[in-house]
């Protein structure tokens, strides 16, 4: 079995763009599929995938460390970011077209799976609600405290166990506060203020206050203050019981001393990549939890940080907000690691997007049921995919 080429497709999801990788064998029917994002942070990714993917035609799938070394070595001058993306998306196709040649699932290729059921939270619970995005997914706005109750406790009815948010703030217009990607008003310092840590600790009152206490909350800080900032942030909020603090920073020594500094778990790692990316954060104890991004690192590597965070007793979450194959790309990562923590799942997205693969992940009461068909146990639908064309 040979590669003989890639195509990319893509798909209007409302606020942002699905985009697919479709790779085709020598052999008929036989395809792989990953999905990848770009954005307006990794604008031209795609033109690096069509680049790398050219130095793969003619490689045998079933050879996917070959095809991983030979890509790594081609970029190692400039690893990560885009680099590492684009690899990422051309390995997870060739993973999905191996399992399938060999009639398994992926997770099989690497000894799963070790569970069937994987536990969700749903995550960015209420942010879509707050801007224009809101009329695309069809749910009420929020607009207030009392509408962040409601929305924590449709969580619970609706029989998910966990929930993440991001800061929000209802002085002024209602909106999400993300000042470390220069949406808010601390950019660029990233100072803290009261107001700040008032608003925090009545939003995460507000949440469990609807979702009750059987419900794990979390909240996502990303790269939204300086190491004094997350910790009076979490020092603020250590009495609402979190199940974590979420928080970026590119100091690991900095994050470990945020991490001694309170009672709140933290997870950190989404915007790390490889095994030398994290290498220095587990040294360091840095986190609890290690949320690895099987989109940016590709499913291969992913499963080796994995194994590395389980040589330091550290669990792993995958980082997903993606479309549907990246959910189940994400799944099969859950289902073959042995320290899993828990899985992330955005549930409020545009009506459409399940129609974009033939077998979209399969959710029951808060639960995602690992799938058991060849590859992904999906495919995606050429035709659904058309039918949703980029806006301009």
């Amino acid at each position: 079995m040979k590669i003989e080429r890639f195509e990319i497709l893509r798909a209007d999801a409302g606020w942002r763009v699905f985009s697919f990788l479709k790779l085709v064998t020598d052999q008929p029917g036989l395809l792989g599929w990953s999905e990848y994002q770009e954005s307006s942070a990794t604008s031209g990714l795609s033109a690096a995938i069509q680049g790398l993917a050219a130095l793969v035609a003619g490689e045998d799938p079933m050879a996917h460390e070959r095809i991983h070394a030979k890509l790594y070595a081609a970029t190692r001058q400039v690893s990560g970011g885009i680099a590492t993306q684009a690899i990422a998306a051309i390995e997870n196709a060739v993973l999905d077209a191996k399992a399938k040649a060999l009639g398994v699932p992926v997770h099989a290729l690497f000894g799963g799976p070790v569970r069937e059921r994987l536990r969700l939270y749903w995550s960015h619970c209420g942010n879509y609600r707050l801007g224009p995005q809101q009329k695309l997914i069809g749910k009420p706005p929020l607009r207030s405290l009392a509408d962040v109750a409601a929305a924590g406790c449709e969580v619970r009815e609706r029989g998910f166990t966990a929930l993440k948010t991001n800061p929000f703030r209802f002085d002024g217009a209602p909106r999400i506060d993300m000042p470390g990607f220069g949406r808010g008003a601390g950019w660029p310092e990233l100072n803290w203020d009261g107001a700040l840590l008032g608003a925090l600790e009545a939003q995460m009152a507000a949440f469990r206050e609807g979702a009750g206490p059987g419900v794990d909350l979390m909240l996502d800080l990303n790269f939204n203050f300086k190491t004094e900032g997350f910790l009076q942030v979490a020092r603020r909020l250590e009495p609402l019981g979190l199940s974590w603090l979420e928080i970026d920073s590119r100091d690991a020594a900095a994050l470990a001393t945020i991490r001694r500094g309170t009672r709140i778990p933290v997870a950190s790692g989404e915007a790390l990549s490889g095994t030398r990316g994290y290498r220095p954060y587990f040294e360091a104890q840095s986190f609890d939890v290690a949320i690895v991004d099987v989109v940016w690192n590709g499913l291969a590597q992913a499963l080796k940080i994995a194994a590395l965070a389980e040589a330091f007793e550290v669990n792993v979450a995958p980082h997903n907000f993606f479309g549907p194959v990246c959910t189940l790309m994400s799944a099969h990562f859950c289902a073959a690691v042995p320290n899993f923590r828990i899985m992330e799942l955005d549930v409020d997205d545009v009506p459409w997007r399940e129609e974009l693969v033939t077998c979209p992940p399969r959710i029951e009461q808060g639960h995602l049921v690992v799938p058991s068909g060849p590859g992904w146990g999906t495919e995606v639908d050429e035709a659904a995919v058309k039918r949703h064309p980029p806006r301009a």
